[in-house]
């Protein structure tokens, strides 16, 4: 291994990190502000984090260089933006302890909701049967892998989930089609449209969730102040600085490295709810974690 893959994997292993853990300041962001101004405010700040890095890869463009027209990217940006919004919502209201309770629901914890999101990986290439993909057997046992693993960890013995849980394991299929919806609008493009892409689509879900939160949830200073740590964590580490190691680190990543490493998001997320929230697994909850990992990186090694 050269190392410009070991400085790549080890990049690829603190976004994962940082991605993990977000799922902790998700769920405490909830017990200040709504869940629609926690995305509000956190996307804001991907967004206005990633414009400075837009600035400087472009001045480093060559003058001759044929950029994505804007029309194209406002566009762009803006379906992914709105895929973004209904993903991130129903995920966030997923994790929204306090006001799931208050209307009888039991919430999603964060390492739940870390695996279970992470079930994506598998949906993209099943979802990629409706446009002529044909997903080879590891996507197959994969899949059946997650789907148990899934059984264990959410489903009670009488055969119940809880809310909160089907929430997040909705908006996992919102982030699938997202996936999907980047591989049709960014073929072609270079590094700094695909970072404007993103950074137009983290602008659109902030516009979307604020209006939402604006119409339904009560916004106040002093719950911003004191939600003020997860929102810059959510924001400005989990979008701005994460999503720029990726995309520094997988310049030179080998693809299954890439697939291995970003999967232990999931496992972020459950080490980050056991030390900071007091999260704990059962056995059985352990074991369904073990599986839907097993079948996440056997979708992605096995394509």
């Amino acid at each position: 291994m050269n190392s410009r893959i070991l400085r790549a994997d080890i990049l690829l292993f603190i976004t994962a990190a940082i991605w993990g853990f977000a799922f902790v300041a998700q769920r405490v962001g909830m017990d200040h502000v709504g869940p629609l101004t926690f995305n509000g405010v956190r996307f804001a700040l991907g967004a206005l984090a990633l414009v400075p890095l837009v600035m400087r890869l472009e001045k480093k463009r060559a003058p001759e260089f044929v950029a994505t027209s804007k029309k194209s990217l406002s566009i762009g940006g803006g379906l992914l933006g709105l895929a973004l919004f209904c993903g991130a919502t129903l995920q966030q209201v997923g994790l929204a302890e306090p006001q799931l309770a208050a209307l009888g629901f039991e919430a999603s914890t964060a390492g739940k909701a870390g695996f279970i999101t992470g079930l994506y990986v598998v949906f993209v290439p099943i979802f990629g049967l409706l446009l002529a993909q044909r997903p080879g057997w590891g996507t197959w046992l994969g899949a059946t892998m997650a789907v148990i693993g899934m059984y264990l960890l959410s489903v009670t013995t009488d055969l119940t989930i809880s809310f909160g849980d089907m929430l997040v394991l909705i908006s996992a299929l919102f982030w699938a089609g997202h996936v999907l919806l980047i591989g049709k609008l960014s073929p072609g493009m270079d590094g700094v449209d695909a970072i404007k892409l993103s950074t137009i689509q983290f602008a659109a879900c902030a516009v979307l969730s604020l209006i939402g939160a604006v119409a339904t949830e009560e916004i106040t200073l002093a719950g911003l102040r004191s939600a003020a740590l997860p929102l810059a964590y959510g924001g400005l580490m989990s979008v701005g600085v994460a999503y720029t190691l990726q995309v520094v680190a997988q310049r030179d990543a080998q693809p299954a490295h890439a697939a291995i490493i970003l999967s232990l998001e999931a496992v972020f997320a459950a080490i980050g709810g056991w030390l900071m929230l007091g999260e704990v697994l059962s056995l059985r909850a352990l074991v369904g974690c073990g599986l839907m990992l097993a079948g996440m990186l056997l979708s992605q090694l096995k394509p």
